[in-house]
């Protein structure tokens, strides 16, 4: 063979060679990457070419496909969509899916290694593919009141079975309507998205797991936590509680909300400083109590700045760095780096409420096929104890006083106990508000956080009025 016509031999060999590595390049490594593209409309009519399975609350679908004569032969909608949209997302044509829907994607659409048995049915009967459905936690009471005490505010609310930690409810504002992104009039759908692309807060946010913010006071139950863990406090021991702080190696005076006394003689016992939600206390008390033992108690309430999944992925809650006793004290009230999103707020109360020990909180009840058969239950799980069945006793009664005497007084409910602590967190705009607590407080069924943000007022004005709301509808639905 002469050399031109071996050049070619050896051209075309290794184009072959490229064409071969390239097909399974395509095939192999980038197939799950292909088949997942919004792009791909053969995936895409396969997907809406089965029946998707349902998202499931207290027996009835909130999200389930409906038979078009389209060609995408099913359509996603969404029953009472805005009410349930921080859980279920949305699963849409164009924008892909959101929240449960993305999740639990393989359950739904019916390709989870669960349904296997279902889907070798299928192929030997003959019958249409469809996917499994997702029975989630959530009391529509709950959800229902909490959607309505948001009305208008920018926040969430998150409620806990302090018992197990599923998730009651998970309510975030401003919010959409999924169904409108789930549509085939792909113009109406742009259109949408474009007008909450416009919106000042965007609603698909999720305010209760994807963001955090500055605790405010509430973070003093996990300082007040951290003192009588330590054996050295009890709620009657008399700590120093002046008007004015200076912090340590600082001119930085810290004063009360107000500016306001906290005691006429400047000390006052541990229970009525949390009471009222006295500054100069607990940024001395943090301060006396040292970093260590304040981040101990805030990691053994999950606060580590980790991430973590129920199944929806939440946002890491922080203290941040701490690097002098001045922003220790600062940190000791809530302030400063502290930043927590709702669903670890309401961790906080729900510790409390189940003797110390924190459950893992998870919002998914079982997986079932879509015959209706449980193919997957959660089992609940400890997360952690953060401390003694005695510290959550101690904790519990002072947090009752402080609905029952003090800034919590708008969460009171004729014939229950409730306990609870206040929040009003400082930041560059409007303070925001926070309320944290469970009822009854002698047997707690449920644990709840409240956020506002930017609410301007107090967490004992806007806050808790919401959560007292929150806690009735439970409640009243016999929870």
């Amino acid at each position: 063979m002469n050399a031109p016509l071996r050049k070619v031999a050896i051209s075309v060999l290794v184009l072959f060679t490229l064409l071969i590595v390239n097909v399974n390049v395509i095939q192999v490594l980038r197939a799950d990457d292909l088949r997942a593209d919004a792009r791909n409309t053969r995936v895409l009519t396969e997907e809406y070419g089965r029946e998707r399975g349902a998202i499931v609350v207290d027996g009835n679908e909130i999200a389930s496909s409906v038979e078009t004569d389209s060609t995408l032969r099913y359509q996603r909608t969404y029953a009472n969509g805005p009410l349930y949209a921080a859980a279920t997302g949305y699963y849409s044509v164009l924008f892909g899916n959101r929240g449960i829907e993305r999740v639990e994607n393989d359950v739904l659409r019916g390709t989870d290694d669960r349904l296997f048995g279902r889907r070798l049915a299928d192929l030997f009967t003959g019958r249409d593919p469809s996917g499994g459905n997702v029975e989630l936690t959530l009391d529509p009471a709950v959800q229902e009141a909490a959607m309505a005490g948001l009305a208008g505010h920018v926040g969430a609310v998150v409620a806990l079975d302090p018992s197990t930690g599923a998730v009651l409810g998970l309510a975030s504002t401003p919010t959409y309507d999924p169904g409108q992104l789930a549509g085939s009039d792909t113009t109406a759908v742009r259109a949408y998205a474009e007008q909450l692309d416009a919106m000042e807060t965007d609603p698909r946010t999720n305010q209760a797991i994807s963001e955090r913010y500055p605790a405010g006071s509430i973070f003093k139950v996990v300082v007040a936590a951290a003192a009588l863990a330590s054996g050295d406090y009890t709620p009657e021991t008399v700590v120093p509680a002046p008007q004015d702080y200076v912090l340590p190696g600082t001119s930085t005076d810290l004063q009360n909300f107000g500016n306001e006394p906290c005691s006429p003689s400047g000390e006052q016992p541990l229970i009525d400083a949390l009471t009222i939600s006295c500054n100069t206390a607990f940024a001395q008390l943090g301060i006396d109590l040292g970093e260590e033992a304040v981040r101990e108690m805030a990691e053994a309430f999950g606060i580590d700045g980790e991430r973590f999944e129920i199944p929806l992925t939440v946002q890491g809650s922080t203290i941040g760095d701490i690097e002098s006793d001045a922003a220790l004290g600062q940190t000791s009230i809530g302030q400063r780096d502290v930043a927590l999103t709702p669903m670890q707020a309401a961790m906080i109360a729900a510790a409390v409420a189940n003797d110390g020990d924190l459950m893992n909180p998870y919002l998914v009840e079982s997986i079932q096929a879509p015959d209706l058969s449980v193919l997957d239950q959660t089992e609940p799980e400890q997360l952690s104890e953060p401390f003694s069945e005695e510290v959550a006793d101690q904790l519990t009664a002072m947090m009752t006083n402080v609905v029952d005497e003090g800034t919590g007084r708008r969460a009171r409910i004729s014939g229950i106990e409730v306990a609870g602590k206040t929040g009003t967190a400082e930041n560059a705009g409007p303070d925001h508000n926070w309320f944290i607590g469970f009822a009854p407080a002698d047997d707690p069924s449920i644990a709840v956080a409240v956020f506002i943000r930017n609410g301007g007022g107090t967490g004992g004005d806007i806050s808790a009025p919401i959560a007292r709301s929150v806690i009735e509808a439970h409640l009243q639905g016999g929870g």
